[in-house]
């Protein structure tokens, strides 16, 4: 008898046990976070790589030139441009610098007749400006900060720079890698791994025919997360179609809410007869948006309209508008997913690249942007501040449909950035569907609780 109880009484810890994984797992179902901030499934590998090349020794130092290649996809830096910055491992100092210089001189009093470039420990660097003289520029410099990405513009994929650094190792054995790396672009978003040591580069002629290589050469790769950039996305979507007259606008409080009480000057009203002053305002020389007041509140918005449908294509319209009075957005970009993008047929008066950040297997994303000396520069806040282009795409019948949502964007990106979608049950439907006849959370719970009646009978 003793041993049938105790075999009833393993059974029954078996139950419980069994009952609480299924109730921790529905529990992490349901509260897992749809996204993960910092990283990015729609561009893996995205990185900016800062490559130091030790080019040759000095007497107390080396002459380096530092190159920050953009291999983001989609995320580009723009004005005002890149900061980079680190901390010294020793005491060195920058005796000077071509295409870049510091913010800060530092203290170099302790320096007698040739006062160096920079005394820092932590020295913070940032771009020359177009139309620098020939004699303070190299290759790649000059740009005011702003790097594209290879996909959008590879000549202007790159930044680079030479610096002169003293009281610094003059051997591969006694040089010291700086440490801290800090890349703002303008603003926070990157962190910047250590620096490694690699093989040296090597540099071909124009001929190809010799290469010469480096003395040392050290990487740092920086990634960028959303979350660290800003508190609050920068950018929402709306919905139309042909086949239902509700437009399904941004989320209310998208990108933050209207607050003029305790936030002065967040926003203001585009008819307001202060528009101009509030524009001049203390936040124009740094950078601090200033938006029009609306129920969602971001400096951008992404409108898509499903247009017309054919026998066997249906068309696309879609409109960028941009909210921000204080803002010129230059190179923009926008990345799209939606199943159907691997049968774009034709596009107007945008470029149209396919992204596949699944190795080829899956084309479900595209990248746009504008048209050079046409509309890759969107303008401010205004009659002029809009972009827009159509798609035509052929109809997949394996796929295809217009029922729910299926023609609605699944993701939307705005300069690298996730814009906020509506949630899906206020997707425009079909005149003879209802959202009300779609629950899937009720039917994961019925799921749940069959599955809790099996265990405990």
């Amino acid at each position: 008898m003793m041993a049938v109880g105790g075999g009833v009484g393993v059974g029954g810890s078996s139950r419980s046990v069994a009952c609480c994984a299924v109730l921790l797992a529905v529990a992490v179902l349901f509260s897992a976070p749809a996204t993960t901030e910092a990283y990015d499934s729609l561009d893996p590998n995205g990185n900016i790589t800062i490559k130091w090349d030790i080019m040759q020794w000095t007497p107390d130092g080396y002459v380096a030139v530092v190159t920050m290649f953009n291999y983001q996809q989609f995320r580009h830096i723009q004005a005002p441009g890149w900061q980079l910055g680190w901390t010294w491992a020793k005491k060195e100092v920058i005796w000077s610098m071509v295409g870049a210089q510091t913010t800060e001189q530092g203290d170099c009093s302790k320096f007698k007749g040739n006062t160096p470039h920079c005394c820092k420990k932590d020295p913070t660097i940032v771009d020359l400006l177009p139309g620098t003289p020939y004699n303070m520029q190299i290759a790649n410099c000059c740009k005011a900060g702003v790097i594209n990405t290879f996909n959008q513009d590879p000549a202007n994929a790159a930044s680079s720079f030479q610096i002169s650094v003293g009281l610094a190792g003059t051997t591969n054995k006694t040089v010291k890698v700086p440490k801290n790396f800090t890349l703002k672009a303008p603003g926070p978003g990157y962190t910047c791994g250590r620096a490694m040591i690699v093989r040296p580069t090597k540099f071909f002629t124009q001929d190809g025919r010799r290469a010469t290589q480096a003395l040392m050469t050290w990487n740092v790769t920086c990634t960028y997360s959303q979350f660290l950039a800003q508190k609050t996305p920068t950018c929402c979507v709306s919905l139309s179609s042909f086949y239902n007259d509700t437009i399904v606008n941004c989320p209310t409080c998208s990108c933050g809410c209207q607050n003029n009480g305790t936030r002065p000057g967040s926003c203001v009203n585009e008819n307001s007869p202060y528009l101009q002053s509030a524009i001049d305002g203390p936040g124009k020389w740094t950078g601090q948006p200033l938006v029009q007041c609306t129920s969602h509140m971001c400096p951008i918005r992404i409108h898509w309209h499903v247009k017309l449908n054919y026998k066997e294509y249906w068309r696309v319209k879609i409109t960028i508008t941009n909210f921000n009075y204080r803002m010129n957005y230059t190179q923009w970009n926008l990345v799209v997913q939606h199943p159907n993008f691997d049968n774009i047929t034709q596009l107007f008066s945008f470029n149209y690249k396919p992204l596949t950040p699944y190795g080829g297997r899956i084309n479900d994303t595209a990248m746009f942007w504008g048209v050079k000396f046409y509309n890759d520069l969107l303008m401010q806040a205004g009659p002029l501040g809009n972009a827009q282009s159509e798609l035509l795409l052929r109809k997949d019948s394996m796929a295809f449909t217009f029922d729910k949502g299926w023609a609605f964007p699944r993701r939307v990106y705005f300069n690298g950035d996730n814009c906020v979608m509506p949630p899906p049950d206020a997707y425009p439907w079909l005149p003879n569907a209802s959202p009300l006849t779609k629950q899937p959370l009720t039917l994961s719970l019925l799921v749940f609780w069959i599955v809790l009646a099996t265990l405990l009978a």
